[in-house]
């Protein structure tokens, strides 16, 4: 295989890198190859690349709703955060997918623009809440994305609005058609900034509170079941505290697993398996991870 560092010295690429330096859950083995284009020409040369050469192509963002196997992630690895850039006009903000999503909220209060209070604290990139339809406190990505720039797996780059990303529950068309989201356009409206900063405030206050943000954890670990709500159930299990190797069930808040000491992704997954067979057991119902679990699962 050729050496990807000399095909593109101007992209910083390494090779064989733990992806537990750039995981929130602090685990994951190493990449194959791991490149940080910080263009989208870069973005194109690389899938390009990967297509003409019939590699596997993985894109991340902020790997903050995520586990990535202890084995490490075949062929190339994309991490899109230095394509950064955020721009205003007018009621219109436009973000790399690289760019955080709480940089981008933070834009959006400086400028005093509103509707993107609920995201003031997600953790992830612009590029991984459009493909997950990231949400919170009653707020969902979908409701103020106008526009989406897609580099589908044939190297094209298509723009598609709101319709054609056919938003649901912690899903988006990026999710089906493998494209790499390579910016989004949120659409908002005027308002006060003491309003808006408040309601920032209040729900990073409320999230503090209730949320392990001192661990390292993939965030929200299972998706909201019809009628009920996973951290409940998680909950009344009397799973709260259970512990595989260095992975826990939060017991701030039973939706999150919590990497307690040098936790690995086997670990994550094994509680993740227990949480889901306990409460299909004494509930009778069927909890479905919101993380991806991605790369080679040596366990």
């Amino acid at each position: 295989m050729a050496n990807l560092m000399n095909e593109f010295p101007e992209i910083d690429i390494k090779q064989d890198e733990p992806l537990m330096n750039y995981t929130y859950t602090h685990t994951g083995g190493p990449a194959d190859w791991l490149a940080f284009p910080t263009s989208v020409a870069q973005v194109k040369e690389l899938v390009d690349y990967v297509r003409a050469n019939e590699m596997p192509l993985t894109v991340l963002g902020n790997a903050s709703n995520l586990i990535v196997g202890d084995g490490g992630i075949d062929g190339l690895t994309i991490i899109l955060t230095r394509l950064d850039n955020i721009e205003v006009n007018g009621n219109e903000i436009t973000a790399q997918a690289g760019a955080s999503y709480i940089n981008t909220t933070r834009a959006a209060l400086d400028h005093k623009l509103t509707g993107l209070e609920f995201a003031a604290g997600i953790p992830g990139s612009i590029g991984g809440a459009i493909f997950m339809n990231a949400g919170a406190y009653g707020g969902e990505t979908k409701n103020v994305v106008t526009d989406v720039t897609v580099m589908l797996p044939d190297g094209t780059i298509e723009h598609l609005n709101n319709e054609e990303l056919d938003f649901g529950y912690r899903h988006s068309s990026v999710q089906d058609n493998h494209g790499v989201v390579l910016d989004a356009t949120f659409t908002l409206e005027p308002g006060d900034y003491d309003e808006i900063k408040a309601t920032m405030d209040d729900l990073n206050e409320r999230r503090a509170a209730k949320q392990p943000l001192e661990l390292p954890s993939c965030g929200s670990v299972f998706k909201r079941p019809k009628g009920y709500f996973a951290g409940k159930l998680i909950h009344d299990a009397g799973l709260q505290g259970y512990t595989s190797g260095g992975a826990q069930v939060s017991t701030k808040h039973a939706g999150f697993i919590v990497n307690i000491d040098h936790g690995t992704a086997a670990d994550y997954v094994n509680v993740i398996h227990h949480v889901q067979k306990t409460v299909k057991e004494k509930f009778g119902v069927d909890l479905e991870t919101e993380v991806r679990i991605i790369g080679r699962q040596d366990y």
